[in-house]
């Protein structure tokens, strides 16, 4: 099975290799702090929820301490007592089950550092985000090949495929389609459909705001390849 079918090996994979690089750098706080599930929950239950609503687009029950925030055009819930996120679509089995690593803790940590700031609508390289190179490298490489694969020669699929999780047909390239994995979190990708001279082509953009929205780099990394893996499903 390719690595990128399974998006639990490759955040394994991804956490212990910063733990490794870390393991020289006694000074700096260990990942699993910084990272953690547990740490992510615990700050956001310290915040106030007016301010996170507000932050986060997302939306908040005083009496049961559940969030609500709508993801990939579908609704989950936040609970801040029992820490589980839960929905009640079945396209959530996605999310909440293949690729959990990625979901969870990029939904958390958002929560927990989005600004109430509106997209520019400025499309930026994951190059150009903080922290960008590692989406060139290694096993942090975005699988973009297979949404080519797939949909080199389906523009009808593509935008298909890209609507069954909310998102909305933008203007670009041969098509086009902007998904909204996180609510202040838009993410673009374009495709260059296949023709008698080139082979298709697919890029994935961020908002110019994203380092705003998403405080950690390796959360932008998970949003990116958690997009990129939802489109090639």
């Amino acid at each position: 099975m390719p690595w990128f079918e399974n998006g639990d090996c490759v955040m394994k994979q991804h956490i212990e290799h910063r733990i490794k690089k870390q393991d020289s750098k006694p000074e700096l706080v260990p990942i699993k702090t910084v990272w953690g599930e547990a740490k992510a929950w615990e700050t956001l239950a310290g915040l106030r929820p007016k301010d996170v609503c507000l932050g986060a687009a997302a939306a908040y029950d005083e009496a049961s301490r559940v969030y609500t925030i709508k993801a990939f055009g579908i609704d989950f819930f936040l609970s801040l007592d029992t820490k589980t996120i839960t929905s009640e679509d079945p396209k959530s089995v996605l999310f909440l089950e293949r690729y959990k690593d990625f979901f969870r803790l990029a939904v958390l940590w958002y929560m927990t550092s989005a600004k109430e700031i509106p997209a520019s609508g400025r499309l930026i390289r994951p190059l150009d985000v903080k922290g960008g190179q590692r989406f060139f490298s290694g096993t942090h490489v975005l699988p973009l090949d297979r949404i080519e694969q797939r949909f080199g020669l389906d523009k009808t699929g593509f935008i298909e495929q890209g609507l069954k999780f909310g998102s909305e047909i933008a203007s670009y390239g041969d098509v086009a389609i902007r998904l909204y994995p996180l609510p202040r979190v838009p993410v673009t990708i374009i495709l260059w459909l296949q023709d008698e001279e080139y082979p298709a082509r697919a890029g994935l953009f961020f908002d110019s705001t994203v380092d705003f929205q998403l405080s950690l780099s390796d959360i932008v990394w998970s949003v990116a390849m958690m997009t990129t893996l939802v489109m090639g499903e």
